[in-house]
C-alpha cells in the first residue's frame, strides 16, 4: 500500500509541475494578448479564452499521459488494457466500466482521480482569472462595450 501512495504522490507532483508550467505560460500569453487593443474586443476576448482553454486541455492531456506511463511501469491494469483510456477514465473521474486496476494497484485509480479533480479546479480558476483580467484591461483602455460602468 505504501508503494501505491508513493507512486501516486510522485506522479501527482509531476503533474502539478506540468500544470504550473503551463499555467504560467498561458497566463503570460493571455496577459500580453489582453494588453493589445483590438478593433473588435469581443472577438479578441473570445480568442484569448479559447487559446487559454486549449492550452489547459493540452496540459491535462500531458498529465493523463504521465499517469498512463506510470500505470505501464507498475503494471496497474490487466495485461492488454488500453492504458491511455484507463488513465483518462480515472483522471476525469468518469468511473470504471470495462477496465479495473489489478488488486495490488487499486489505490492508484482514486489517487489519479484526486489529482484530476485538483487540476480541473485549478484550470477553472485560471480561466476565470484570465477572463477577469482581460475584461479589466479592456475597461481600463476604454474598449467599446467594456467600460467599468458597463460591469455594474
Amino acid at each position: 500500500m505504501a508503494l501505491q501512495f508513493l507512486v501516486g504522490f510522485i506522479v501527482s507532483v509531476i503533474n502539478i509541475m506540468i500544470h504550473a508550467l503551463v499555467t504560467v505560460g498561458a497566463v503570460g500569453i493571455a496577459r500580453s494578448a489582453g494588453l493589445r487593443y483590438r478593433e473588435r474586443p469581443r472577438l479578441h476576448l473570445m480568442a484569448v479564452m479559447v487559446g487559454t482553454a486549449a492550452t489547459l486541455m493540452v496540459a491535462h492531456t500531458l498529465e493523463v499521459l504521465v499517469w498512463a506511463l506510470a500505470y505501464s511501469l507498475v503494471d496497474a491494469a490487466p495485461a492488454g488494457s488500453d492504458l491511455l483510456y484507463f488513465a483518462f477514465v480515472n483522471y476525469t473521474t468518469l468511473g470504471y466500466g470495462d477496465i479495473t486496476p489489478v488488486q495490488a494497484w487499486r489505490l492508484t485509480g482514486p489517487m489519479t482521480a484526486m489529482n484530476g479533480i485538483l487540476m480541473f479546479g485549478w484550470s477553472t480558476a485560471v480561466l476565470f482569472e484570465v477572463l477577469r483580467k482581460t475584461l479589466e484591461r479592456f475597461a481600463a483602455t476604454g474598449a467599446p462595450g467594456f467600460s467599468s460602468a458597463d460591469r455594474g
